[in-house]
């Protein structure tokens, strides 16, 4: 297995519950979860039609996004005093920019040409990110991660469904193949480990036998008829050639039988050649001589080899074409620039180093002549600042030394007005933008009608890479050609103010490289350390669910409570939300993950049942990551510290009591590039000391129990499921009542409990009632109260529940001053 199997994106949970367990996939069906992947089939356009429609999307996506930026640049960079309209801006373009996302999804997802789904793929990590920018000033501005968005939905017409986070499909899709062997791979790992349960092998009942028996013998004996039939038809077939051959035919017979032969084949023909033109003519077809080139589905599996072959072909051809025109315009433009500066400056400039970009800093400074002007400039300032510093000082001496400076009046005033932070975004989708209107707003695409390559798009890609190689071939060329003109007109022997190191350069000290970041393995391949993980059940096989499958609706009760001031709790759509922002889209994309805000970790609170571990498969699933396990009993196979961090370094390179100290080091030796996530699941987060824990954890999203409308859907789903039928014996209004204060896995196992095998064959004659799934559930206990509140209490306590406390006694104090301004004007 090859270190390209095992990709970098990794997902590490570290659970304060009950610890994972490596299982098999949750779906028995299929071996491996990534090899049932559904990729969508994608049809031949005719004539212009087909995928217009995606690329009609994409022209309309594309309007909408420039009008976005300019609003952005209108409003986003005024200071703005009011708050209130702060969030609802914000909002909004929270709601549009995810409207923006779902429509560049489907449009990157259905494109084939692979120059076009680049340029949507540039804009649509851009939006992705300034989706997460936008968040982050949401968060911090209400000092919440929950938000009331009920009031911009019905302004815009939108529905909650519309803000749902859609998971680009490219994120697997790219990876399809890798991700097929790796779970292979890890798939044999753990069955020659013994870590994974083969299906038990039981022995057939008689019955079971016979029928067995029956098959194969019915099967044989259909053979052994068809054969003999066979030979009966060879025999007569044999039999009455030999009796035409007796009789023979007169010359007319043998004319009518050639002249139906070739009448029949040439109607045939002509049959064929209609019902080819007829379906070209309603564009379901393409015409016979680009019929080689119709397998669409053929050029999505070769169109990467075919891309790079002709990048290289590309890159050949300019190199060949325009290779020395390139290499003697960089010469001449580089020995004009040194012979002007010489002019100017009296002497030869020293060659620029190639760290600093060699020739091309050369040409990104400007004229020597303004480079003399700033420098004059420079020099004036500089002599300019020196006499003030002088005077102040003779100003100084003069001062008697009793006096004192006055003291400052008041205090410094603080600016309270909010203006949107900087962006690593919004230049990403300003360059999308005017990419798409120079080569794809006007361009005619019936030009793609094969979905190929557009050659002059491809040399303009190529063209810099082309003269960036020729650049540094030049750059060795002219450095030695300027020290041997250096020396001979100006006498130089080597660059001036230099001896062998460049001016102000310091030896670097030894740096002391932290523990995490040394390699610790240096003689191990990524195999053997893949291989211990998986063995000493760290890495842990992926259950293939989808965070669509976390099922939850929005709960209008929760903005009620809300408007009273009481801490904003996540419903399950919002969980799923957060989720997907914290967690996939981050993962997804390297892009993504190395510009927007950084989170590292991540934790998922709530009471047992409510799905957490779900949702880190989940995340999983949806991104492809391995996913590592670093409950107490695993991590208690590295002991002491050493051992830890030796566990880390392994994970890096492919119980929270003994975790705590290290935890930290670990999340600060990693950087934007390691798309790694740390995941945190408890059922109990309030028995843990809150300060290390919340240094841990940048983001805690608490997990409520489902609501009515969920619990209903629920029943409903895993009943059909499971194979139950739903008659009217079974209300499921009824089992939604009883089932308040359950959670998502009661539901689960109630199911499981009562949809047993045997039960499922006695359906027919005796229908699923209510009460028997009462009677299972009223085993189990409930979530109390009395827990919820204590969640609530602990989440107060956090930071982010700590500033909601604060801003809403700001204005609770607020409304009280106002009250008694006013009380004081009636009087």
């Amino acid at each position: 297995m090859s270190q390209a199997l095992i990709p970098q994106d990794i997902l590490i949970c570290c659970s304060h519950d009950k610890p994972l367990t490596a299982s098999p996939c949750s779906h028995q069906n299929s071996t491996y979860s990534y090899q049932n992947y559904q990729v969508s089939s994608i049809t031949a356009p005719g004539n212009g039609d087909g995928l217009s429609t995606y690329i009609k999307m994409w022209a309309d996506t594309q309007r909408e996004l420039d009008t976005m930026l300019q609003r952005e640049r209108e409003e986003f960079l005024q200071p703005q005093e009011d708050r209130e309209k702060v969030m609802k801006m914000l909002a909004t373009a929270y709601v549009q920019y995810l409207e923006i996302f779902q429509k560049l999804e489907e449009a990157h997802d259905h494109l084939i040409h692979q120059q076009k789904r680049a340029a949507v793929r540039q804009v649509l990590d851009g939006v992705m990110g300034r989706i997460l920018e936008i968040k982050k000033e949401m968060v911090a501005l209400e000092n919440s991660e929950c938000h009331s968005m009920d009031g911009i939905l019905m302004e815009l017409q939108r529905v909650p469904e519309d803000i749902e986070i859609p998971i680009p499909k490219y994120f697997i899709k790219e990876n399809l193949g890798i991700l097929q062997d790796r779970e292979k791979y890890l798939h044999e790992i753990l069955l020659n480990a013994g870590l994974l349960e083969q299906e038990p092998v039981t022995a057939m009942t008689l019955e079971e036998g016979i029928k067995v028996i029956q098959v194969a013998e019915r099967a044989r004996q259909g053979r052994a008829r068809a054969a003999f039939m066979k030979r009966i038809y060879l025999e007569e077939k044999r039999q009455s050639k030999k009796e035409e051959q007796e009789t023979g035919k007169s010359p007319d017979d043998a004319a009518t039988c050639i002249q139906k032969v070739w009448r029949g084949h040439r109607q045939r023909k002509k049959t064929e050649k209609l019902r080819e033109e007829e379906m070209i003519f309603l564009g379901m077809s393409l015409p016979p001589d680009l019929e080689a080139m119709s397998s669409l589905q053929k050029e999505n599996v070769l169109q990467c080899e075919v891309q790079e072959r002709e990048d290289f072909s590309f890159r050949h051809e300019l190199r060949r074409t325009e290779g020395p025109h390139i290499k003697e315009t960089l010469q001449d433009q580089i020995t004009q620039c040194f012979l002007e500066c010489r002019h100017i400056t009296g002497r030869f400039p020293d060659y620029p180093p190639e760290k600093t970009g060699g020739s091309k800093a050369i040409f990104i400074e400007k004229h020597p002549e303004q480079v003399l002007e700033e420098l004059a400039a420079k020099k004036a300032e500089a002599e300019r600042k020196e006499k003030e510093k002088n005077g102040k000082k003779d100003k100084e001496t003069v001062k008697k030394p009793s006096e004192k400076k006055p003291p400052k009046v008041g205090k410094q005033v603080v600016d309270e007005s909010w203006k949107m932070g900087p962006s690593n975004f919004l230049l990403m989708l300003e360059e999308g933008s005017s990419q798409y209107q120079v080569f794809w707003e006007n361009r005619d695409n019936r030009l793609d009608f094969l979905q190929d390559h557009d050659p002059e798009l491809i040399k303009g890609e190529e063209r810099e890479e082309v003269e960036e190689e020729i650049r540094v071939q030049v750059d060795e060329v002219m450095q030695q050609k300027l020290l041997r003109v250096k020396q001979a007109v100006d006498g130089e022997t080597g660059p001036q103010g230099k001896a062998g190191k460049d001016k102000g350069e310091k030896t670097p000290g030894k740096k002391k490289i932290p523990e995490l970041e040394r390699d610790l393995t240096p003689d191990r391949t990524i195999e053997s350390l893949y291989q211990e993980l998986a063995e000493e059940g760290l890495l842990i096989q992926v259950k293939n669910v989808n965070l669509s499958d976390y099922i939850g609706y929005y709960d209008c009760l929760r903005s009620i409570l809300r408007e009273t001031g009481a801490q904003p709790m996540p419903s399950i759509p919002e969980v799923r939300q957060l989720v997907a922002l914290y967690g996939i889209l981050p993962l997804g994309s390297q892009t993504v993950h190395e510009n927007a805000p950084l989170v590292k970790s991540l934790l998922l609170a709530g009471p047992a049942g409510v799905g957490k571990k779900m949702l880190v498969h989940a995340i999983c699933t949806e991104t492809g990551a391995n996913l590592f396990n670093l409950t107490p009993s695993s991590t208690g196979k590295y002991p002491g510290r050493d051992g830890l961090i030796m566990m880390l370094h392994m994970i890096l390179k492919v119980n929270f009591k003994r975790l705590a100290k290290v935890l930290p080091l670990f999340l600060r030796a990693l950087k934007p590039k390691d798309r790694v996530l740390l995941v945190g699941t408890s059922s109990r987060p309030f028995d843990a000391n809150l300060g290390p824990f919340c240094k841990v954890y940048q983001k805690i999203i608490l997990i409520p129990k489902p609501d009515y409308l969920t619990r209903f859907a629920l029943w409903k789903h895993y009943i059909l499921q499971r194979g139950g039928a739903l008659t009217r014996l079974v209300n499921l209004n009824c089992l939604a009542q009883v089932s308040d204060g359950f959670t998502q896995g009661h539901v689960v196992d109630v199911v499981h409990a009562v949809l047993t095998e045997l039960r499922l064959l006695q359906m027919a004659r005796k229908p699923l009632r209510t009460a028997e799934f009462v009677t299972s559930l009223a085993r189990h206990e409930p979530v109390y109260k009395e827990e919820e509140e204590t969640f609530q209490a602990w989440y107060a306590k956090t930071p982010l529940g700590k500033a909601w406390s604060t801003a809403q006694a700001a204005k609770e104090e607020e409304k009280e001053k106002g009250k008694k301004g006013k009380g004081k004007g009636k009087k």
